[in-house]
């Protein structure tokens, strides 16, 4: 496995849109073609920090990384955990699969077969939600529960209990005919890892660990932050570039709960390709198999998502959380998988399937508001004013240089971002909602800026 880190500067956007050839008996581009596609899009503010693997179909690996994990923080490497949100659902997928092969459950079991007495699911016109049902979102039951009320919002599944799913499925009256159509549910696969587990008599973390991650030695991937996963763990960021709360996805957690890494989720693909050769294996490849149409390309089976068109396959899902955004997919006749893990809550599917398939063009970025903003023309003789030092703090100062034709400044410990002018004396950072107002004297001397962040006014004096 080779590991490519990216340069401390944070490079010009020039979006990578076309397509990118790769080397003979590779599915996958060069190494200087993937590094530069993540490098471009940290750089024109798509993403905080991407951590990408790629398998080949011979099983070698490669992993390039871009950005940061947050600040302050370690570089990204291979081993840098995320949230991987929903991906955690093809994880239930795979442990429902495995169950049926063994005969613990079956896939058109009735979900009150799983419930305690005196909690009931609901049901229409005769029908019952079976485990497939939710398994392939076509239970039913709406994206999120009505008697969801988190008291933080920034962390809106650590108190939905037991208890509240219960008193939910009790009182849910079903609007349309249970198979009708699909609905995307995170209600539906929390549900089943819910009942899967605790058929097992286990949580959900002890049959994953058990049944799929102990089996492929997937050591940091889980749910708990235990002994390494806690340092390893990335911070998350919103679209703006702000760092948020992580997410303890409790009752629910088979739909969006787990955390992982490049290094582990490549282990993971790498067995959901090729020839099984061992039970796990050929249940990943009944969890593959598509059995109800999402609309469009795409096929859903137990929660993998198959995307077929013009003679091609790509069997992916994507996550997302409140800062983290997730891909992991393979082309299971190449035998090549990627996966694409980022610390923003913008998202880079797209990267991953481009790689997957390069006739599908990358799209731009989903850029805030504030990295679109629009630069103006400063004479180099008034951006070399601003160069020099400011204290913020005690302990916290920043440097401002000219590099190339522009300005770059750096926090103490934090990497350099670029300032673009919006007037000869006021500039903006594109990575994150900031402003620097630089004040000038009577003379033309720069006395100090003032930075405007997050509400935030703080004036910086000029040092040296």
């Amino acid at each position: 496995m080779r590991l490519h880190r990216s340069p401390a500067i944070w490079l010009a956007p020039t979006l990578v849109l076309g397509l990118s050839a790769p080397i003979s008996g590779q599915h996958f581009p060069a190494d200087d073609v993937v590094q530069s596609i993540i490098d471009e899009r940290v750089a024109a503010g798509g993403a905080v920090g991407i951590a990408l693997g790629l398998m080949e179909s011979d099983g070698s690996t490669r992993v390039f990384t871009a950005g940061r994990a947050g600040e302050g923080g370690p570089p990204l490497d291979a081993r840098t955990l995320f949230e991987i949100g929903s991906i955690t659902k093809v994880f239930t997928g795979t442990l429902l699969a495995d169950m049926a092969r063994r005969g613990e459950v079956a896939l058109d079991d009735p979900v009150r077969v799983y419930l305690p007495d005196g909690v009931s699911a609901p049901t229409r016109n005769g029908r019952e939600i079976t485990l497939e049902d939710l398994a392939t979102h076509r239970s039913g039951l709406p994206r999120l529960p009505a008697n969801m009320a988190p008291a933080d919002p920034a962390n809106p599944y650590v108190d939905y209990t037991p208890q509240l799913l219960y008193d939910f499925l009790s009182s849910y009256d079903l609007p349309r005919d249970i198979g009708a159509e699909v609905e995307y549910s995170n209600l539906g696969v929390g549900l089943l890892g819910f009942l899967l587990s605790g058929h097992l008599e286990m949580t959900y973390e002890e049959a994953v660990r058990e049944r799929i991650l102990a089996p492929l030695a997937m050591e940091l991937t889980g749910i708990e932050l235990r002994g390494p996963m806690a340092a390893l763990m990335a911070k998350g960021h919103d679209p703006g570039g702000t760092i948020v709360p992580l997410w303890d996805v409790a009752t629910l957690a088979g739909a969006g709960g787990i955390r992982s890494n490049v290094e582990d989720m490549l282990g993971f693909l790498a067995a959901n390709v090729g020839e099984p050769t061992s039970d796990l294996e050929r249940a990943m490849r009944d969890a593959h198999t598509p059995r109800e149409s999402m609309g469009g390309p795409n096929q859903v089976g137990l929660n993998w998502i198959t995307r077929a068109g013009d003679g091609s396959r790509i069997v992916w899902h994507n996550g997302g959380t409140a800062g983290f955004r997730t891909f992991a997919g393979f082309d299971p006749d190449a035998e090549a998988a990627v996966v694409v893990l980022t610390n923003s809550g913008i998202g880079a599917d797209d990267i991953g399937i481009h790689l997957l398939d390069q006739t599908v063009p990358l799209a731009p970025p989903a850029l805030p508001e504030f990295a679109q903003r629009e630069a103006v023309d400063v004479a180099p003789e008034v951006l070399e004013r601003y160069v020099g030092v400011y204290r913020l703090a005690p302990g916290m100062e920043a440097q401002v240089e000219l590099q190339d034709g522009r300005l770059r400044t750096q926090l103490t410990g934090q990497p350099w971002v670029d300032l673009f002018p919006a007037s000869e004396t006021l500039f903006f950072i594109r990575v994150v909602a900031a402003e620097l107002d630089f004040q000038v004297d009577e003379t033309g001397g720069v006395t100090r800026f003032i930075l405007r962040q997050n509400g935030q006014t703080i004036p910086a004096e000029k040092i040296r």
